[in-house]
């Protein structure tokens, strides 16, 4: 009998198994970039623009210098590269305004790579790199979004009849509402190593990524080389929070280097770096519309959002106001809507996916609308949005997506019991109460997989997507035992190569589980398909005849064989019927649909009259992610998107001054939040699989980053008699504001 056998595995999908994958890394077993160390490495150091906005008229490099060994500029770089692609949204106008992989004639944004200095050891080549002379001509900065005079991305898209709707409403409720931008702040900052094999013309580049494909598509596009000459290593990340979706412009540069110089090259981002050089989150404003009827339904929504999206556009950054955008309907019935969106210039950094890249943004400006729309209708918050959620699936909005499947009058509910564990009232403060619903669009486009079952009956699983953090060698290996029935133990997962997994899309947007698990589903399958077949052939069964479960396979008329049996039988071709082909492999490619998970929060706060300081006592939080496969690790999701929630709520915000210097570049100005600082958590879910994958999955890691942030405006709102305030919620900007609500 081959491994296993005998051995009836325990139904694990819905399990809450412990992350296989923290033993090594706890143990400090994990190998990250910067551990990385190849023969004759040279280290990279980037001269980077002091200045928001400036001609360059002259870049000098030192003649000599200890340890240095080339300096690279926008000269040397020549046409060997080209400024990022750009992704255009469906509908969209985006402008030709790539980022470049280094600076030429002009910088745009303070921390703009300007040079590209290499030396013996990371030390020597910064020690080099401030001996670069840059000779500017400084220019007026744009800093702020509504000043900008060019536009990188317009779109616009209206629905239903919007003007009857306003026209013949018994109120419109209009606010203006806006989020600053954040840092993403992974604990690994950004880096890569780039080595050229010129016996081959290989190039390989190992990078703190999100996943391997897309970083390769990039380099291939910038570089102007065929993508089967580029193989792209993502080795353990520490991080990304949407913030390594794309190669940052560093990568492509050391990428010429290590060719030209005949050596590898390693970059390994300092954190001052990552603050002024790494694309930033969130910062839009939106000035939003409602018309209501006198029984509170929303007849029509009307925004106009507008998004700094900074100096350049990455391949990504185009992509979360438009997300934005299309879910300004969130989870309501609303028959008409327009939605106008400009992406306006500035010279900061430009932005790109943050954690929910998008849904917060789309969520607190509509959520916030629909609190100020109660409070003008002198109606209950709660039973206003009752009166109009979304109750029958599918659902085509008005702005052309379609919510496959959801209860969001059940989120509401449990987030409603929820917060009734809330602290009684210290009589001392300003008590406010808040809720907030969001739809998160999640899943889409594809996903592959390939799965082998060894001769000693070992799983070995090559995923498309990829981890940094969620926990995917658990998850993945939970579906791969469940489907095969055999021990957890025997899954072996693989990732991050891009010359061992398959091609695949990548790892954002709350779709691992829902994309690669799925295409792992059907990879499976087929696994099974092809073993029950050889099984048949070593019983002397037909094939129709042949029962698989629980990891074995029995003939009508008699004879079991485990997996492990098939597999190793696989493996000897005198065993196998003629024309096959040895091994037990497959692989598949999964396509889906967008998805949609869905939740609520409620929120508890209170705020010192006297000294602004807003305690937030309470979080109740409830996301619909479909079927979850790993509830301790959704929950841990859960818990890590609430912190990311609260932290822009309370202490993160982005400022640039006037000269477009970045104000808050390191963690002495730029906090984060601290055990100290997280209230008490309720955390529920509720469970609708979604019908467009064999798992029912949707997405959950993006939902505390979404839901607790509208709830929390609400609650503070609702201390504030209806003040709005928009976030961080500093102790300053709530001390005048309650001073202004108690004057009135």
């Amino acid at each position: 009998m081959g491994a296993g056998a005998g051995v009836r595995a325990a139904k694990l999908v819905g399990a809450p198994v412990v992350r296989r994958e923290d033993e090594r890394i706890l143990r400090g077993r994990a190998r990250y970039l910067d551990d990385i160390e190849l023969p004759r490495q040279a280290h990279a150091a980037f001269v980077r623009s002091v200045h928001a906005h400036a001609r360059l008229t002259a870049v000098r490099a030192p003649e000599t210098a200890e340890g240095l060994v080339a300096v690279f500029t926008a000269d040397e770089l020549g046409e060997r590269v080209r400024p990022f692609p750009v992704q255009a949204p469906d509908g969209a106008t985006v402008a030709d305004a790539g980022h470049p992989v280094l600076a030429g004639e002009e910088v745009r944004y303070a921390g703009q790579p300007i040079a590209l200095v290499l030396a013996e050891s990371r030390a020597l080549a910064e020690d080099a790199a401030e001996l670069v002379e840059v000779d500017y001509e400084p220019l007026d900065p744009v800093v702020d979004p509504r000043r900008a005079g060019e536009r990188l991305l317009e779109w616009s898209r209206s629905s239903g009849d919007v003007e009857g709707a306003f026209a013949r409403s018994a109120r419109v409720v209009r606010g203006r509402y806006a989020l600053p931008r954040l840092v993403a702040a992974p604990i690994e900052t950004r880096g890569a190593i780039a080595a050229h094999d010129p016996g081959t013309d290989r190039l390989t580049v190992w990078c703190s990524a999100q996943d391997p494909h897309r970083p390769l598509a990039q380099l291939s596009h910038i570089l102007g080389r065929a993508d089967d000459t580029i193989r792209v290593v993502v080795p353990e990340v520490g991080g990304a929070f949407g913030s390594k979706g794309v190669v940052g412009a560093e990568v492509p540069a050391i990428a010429v280097a290590a060719i030209d110089l005949g050596r590898p090259v390693k970059w390994a981002e300092d954190r001052l770096e990552n603050f002024q050089a790494a694309y930033q989150g969130r910062g839009m404003d939106g000035d939003v519309e409602l018309a209501l009827d006198r029984e509170g339904r929303i007849l029509a929504v009307r925004a106009r959002l507008l998004a700094d999206l900074g100096a350049y556009l990455y391949s990504t950054t185009a992509i979360p106001p438009h997300t934005a955008a299309m879910l300004m309907c969130g989870v309501y019935d609303i028959a008409a809507a327009e939605v106008e969106l400009v992406g306006a210039r500035t010279n900061k950094v430009p932005t790109g996916p943050y954690r929910g890249a998008g849904r917060p943004e789309a969520a607190y400006f509509l959520e916030r609308a629909v609190d100020d729309a109660a409070r003008a209708l002198g109606a209950d918050p709660v039973a206003l949005r009752r009166v109009n959620l979304v109750r029958s699936f599918p659902h085509d909005t008005p702005l052309g997506w379609t919510y496959d499947s959801g209860d969001y009058e059940r989120c509401l509910d449990v987030a409603l019991e929820l917060s009734a564990g809330a602290p009684p009232p210290s009589g001392s403060g300003l008590r406010g109460t808040g809720v907030g619903m969001y739809v998160e669009r999640a899943g889409g486009m594809w996903e592959s997989a390939e799965a082998t079952v060894e001769p000693s009956g070992r799983v070995v699983i090559r995923s498309s997507s990829s981890p940094h953090g969620q926990g995917h060698e658990t998850t993945f290996a939970q579906i791969a035992a469940d489907r095969l029935g055999v021990p957890i133990g025997d899954v072996v997962l693989r990732f991050g190569d891009s010359d061992v997994v398959p091609r695949g899309v990548g790892t954002f947007a709350s779709r691992s589980t829902a994309m690669g698990g799925s295409a792992i589903v059907l990879a499976l399958d087929r696994v099974i398909a092809r073993a029950r077949a050889l099984a048949a052939h070593l019983l002397g069964a037909d094939v129709d005849t042949v029962v698989w479960e629980d990891g074995h396979f029995t003939a009508r008329g008699g004879g079991t064989l485990s997996l492990g049996d098939v597999a190793a039988a696989a493996y000897q071709p005198e065993r196998l019927p003629a024309g096959t082909d040895v091994g037990l492999h497959a692989s598949a490619r999964f396509r889906s649909p967008l998805i949609f998970s869905s939740g609520a929060y409620a929120a508890t706060v209170e705020i010192d009259p006297d000294t602004g300081i807003l305690r937030v006592l309470h979080v109740a939080g409830v996301d619909d992610g479909g079927t979850i496969v790993n509830p301790l690790l959704a929950h841990g999701q859960v818990l890590g998107g609430i912190a990311q929630g609260l932290g822009e709520c309370l202490v993160e915000e982005a400022v640039h001054d006037e000269a477009g210097q970045l104000r808050t570049a390191s963690f002495a100005d730029y906090s984060l939040l601290t055990a100290a600082e997280m209230p008490a958590l309720a955390i529920g879910d509720v469970q609708t699989p979604s019908p467009y994958n064999p798992l029912g999955a949707k997405g959950l890691g993006e939902g505390g980053a979404i839901g607790s942030l509208p709830a929390l405006a609400n609650a503070v709102a609702d201390a504030l008699g209806g003040r709005h305030v928009d976030p961080p919620y500093s102790a300053e900007k709530l001390w005048l504001a309650s001073r202004e609500a108690a004057e009135r």
